[in-house]
């Protein structure tokens, strides 16, 4: 059976994407911050198993999991939880870099550097689902842009570590896609929320079971999503 760890299970692209790995008869292991979530994400997506480790504590990630049972194999890490806090860089306190710092870029290289050994083993994937702030940054979006642009960086030299290894690397840059987040990014921007002009959640989802799919003599490396209209 493949085996995917998946972050962000708990809402939006990461339920999605979470739920069509289960109904395909795949086993999904969701990281979720506390043992409340986990229970709300289990019961949420009957099936699924459970990991507690805060992403906005990056440095107690392995101390969490050293009391925790892991999977002995692993075909897939999928990187979807992030968190936005818009502002300009007159406003930002460090204390918003650096909770958007921990959650969207050091988490991820952590968990991943954690959970390397056994993605080697069985030649997984590491997909990190970045953002369209990750290629360009707009005014009143640095914090959130400086980390996923940070998180780019982060796949591009994994990349080329890990390909002696056999370990694929893929980026995900979505648009704006119809999530609870964007409706919390429309009211930090003081605008109207109209998830019909959006990307939905199943369309990027779609893109990431693409490229999971893919045979192995190949793969995306970095693939940009917009809206269709």
């Amino acid at each position: 059976m493949t085996v995917h760890l998946i972050t962000g299970a708990g809402s939006g692209i990461g339920q999605v994407l979470a739920r069509r790995l289960l109904e395909r008869g795949d086993e999904v292991i969701a990281v979720a911050r506390d043992a409340g979530r986990a229970r709300e994400i289990a019961a949420e997506l009957p099936g699924i198993s459970t990991l507690v480790a805060d992403l906005s504590q990056p440095g107690r990630i392995s101390w969490a999991l050293s009391k925790q049972h892991l999977p002995e194999r692993i075909d897939s890490l999928l990187h979807v939880a992030g968190v936005v806090d818009l502002g300009t860089v007159a406003d930002l306190a460090p204390a918003i870099w650096e909770q958007q710092l921990a959650v969207n870029l050091v988490a991820p290289a952590e968990l991943t550097r954690l959970l390397l050994p056994v993605l080697r083993v069985s030649g997984g994937q590491v997909v990190f689902v970045n953002s369209g702030a990750g290629l360009h940054a707009h005014a009143g979006w640095s914090a959130y842009a400086a980390s996923k642009h940070g998180l780019k960086a982060l796949a591009d030299a994994l990349r080329a570590e890990e390909a002696e290894h056999g370990v694929r690397v893929t980026s995900i840059f979505p648009g704006r896609t119809a999530t609870p987040m964007q409706e919390r990014v429309h009211h930090q921007e003081s605008a109207d929320y109209d998830a019909s002009r959006f990307i939905s959640a199943d369309a990027v989802a779609t893109t990431i079971l693409t490229a999971l799919d893919l045979p192995r003599d190949a793969q995306l490396t970095d693939l940009t999503v917009r809206p269709g209209r």
